[in-house]
């Protein structure tokens, strides 16, 4: 094994001299210092946990420098193309792809538990009509750990594996009783014998008194929009979904964690803020006026959904992504739309325009999720809730994951403690 030396300052008499290297299977090695403060005394400072491995995982592997996503060692482009969500699911739960059998017995068992408690739906009159889907989102599938309690052993495999397909299974139902009950309209219940991706959008737009009619193209976009966001390595949300369960706590309440995580716009909001942002610069004749804007550096507006802080280069959902939108424009026939010339305008300009070129600020997947979305007629509120749709079986994976793990020990990190030195306190008269 390789080692790192380390020298400490002259004045100090401790040393650390051998500092183990770990070698993954594709980026980066890693330098092991779990040993590092009891043989001197230090710790590390590393601010956002940008140069920390936090885990060993084999879920998910991204390059950013070089546009690479992988899923269990599959690109993402060619999962995207070949597959459906529910394969992919079973890829990040299971390590490897499904055959015919496997597909079947699968498609089977998430079908068996596609329905909520009814005393679930009573949780969403508790809250106020016009709520923030993310914040009914939040707890709701919180609540789930008060049905889902006692029955969930998270050292025993069969019941991680249970609770991972009751949450693929049930998520389309919650997020999309988010929207009836947002909107005033009757929760739908879900169909058996649908497909993932069409049964939620049934559930989402359709309407009890008519036959919701699938659109194949709307609905592989949806199904494609799922795929992209399925997983993405140790993000934010997916690190906090591991540090909550780190204490042993119930998977749903830790994905809930995740959930309210994901709520940001740096992180899934970022696909609302793009659409907040067309709104903003409201007509592609404002487009020069809000580019100078963001080269400006002493002005706060900035173009939301380009650039990525991990893609240095162009982000591989970014193309699959930017094929789904054009066919859905097509599709629906939108592209004299205002909203969507405003967005392929800007996208245009952004492609062209040296400044974002050299520093490689190309369109990501949150800018053209955000137009599909809207595209399909899904309100801005909205996405942030279908990413962690999206989102939860990567979730639930590196959940999975990190229980089975022997090297499993609560999550604890450290500090550089820069505050007032011990003091004693006065009474109150001296102070």
């Amino acid at each position: 094994m390789a080692e790192l030396h380390l020298s400490l300052p002259e004045d100090d008499q401790k040393r650390v001299s051998k500092l183990p290297v770990m070698d993954g299977t594709l980026g980066p090695s890693v330098v092991d210092i779990r040993s590092l403060y009891a043989q001197t005394g230090y710790f590390t400072y590393d601010p956002g946990f940008t140069s920390t491995a936090s885990c060993s995982s084999k879920i998910t592997y991204i390059d950013g420098d070089n546009g690479v996503l992988l899923y269990r060692g599959y690109p993402i482009e060619q999962l995207a193309e070949k597959c459906d969500f529910l394969e992919v699911c079973y890829l990040l739960l299971n390590g490897e792809l499904p055959n015919g059998a496997e597909m079947k017995e699968f498609v089977t068992t998430i079908s068996k538990h596609v329905m909520v408690h009814e005393q679930l739906t009573r949780f969403y009159s508790g809250f106020r009509r016009d709520a923030h889907p993310m914040a009914v989102l939040v707890g709701v599938v919180g609540a789930l750990s008060a049905f889902y309690h006692d029955g969930t052993d998270v050292t025993c495999r069969e019941d991680r594996y249970t609770a991972a397909i009751r949450l693929i299974a049930k998520m389309p139902n919650i997020v999309a009783m988010c929207h009836k009950y947002s909107t005033g309209m009757p929760f739908i219940y879900p169909k058996r014998k649908l497909g993932y991706a069409e049964n939620f959008m049934r559930m989402m737009m359709g309407d009890p008194c008519d036959e919701y009619v699938p659109n194949p193209i709307l609905i592989r976009a949806i199904d494609r929009i799922l795929i992209l966001h399925a997983d993405h390595e140790q993000n934010a949300s997916t690190s906090t979904v591991r540090l909550a369960g780190s204490s042993g706590a119930n998977p749903y309440a830790c994905v809930a964690a995740g959930i309210a995580c994901l709520w940001g716009a740096a992180h899934g909001g970022a696909n609302e803020a793009v659409l907040n942002m067309l709104e903003e610069i409201g007509d592609a004749s404002n487009i020069p006026e809000y580019v100078a804007k963001a080269k400006d550096k002493n002005d706060p507006f900035r173009l939301m959904g380009f650039g990525h802080r991990v893609y240095k280069n162009y982000d591989p959902r970014a193309k699959l992504m930017r094929q789904t939108c054009h066919e859905v424009l097509d599709e629906l026939n939108l592209h004299n739309d205002r909203m969507f010339k405003l967005a392929m305008e800007l996208e245009r300009i952004a492609l062209e325009d040296p400044y974002f070129v050299e520093r490689k600020l190309y369109p990501n997947v949150d800018f053209y999720s955000g137009i599909v979305l809207r595209a399909l007629g899904i309100p801005t509120e909205m996405f942030t809730a279908i990413f962690a749709l999206a989102r939860s079986v990567g979730w639930i994976a590196q959940w999975d994951e990190m229980i089975s793990d022997p090297e499993l020990k609560i999550g604890r990190p450290r500090q550089l403690y820069q505050g007032v030195p011990q003091r004693d306190v006065q009474p109150i008269s001296s102070r």
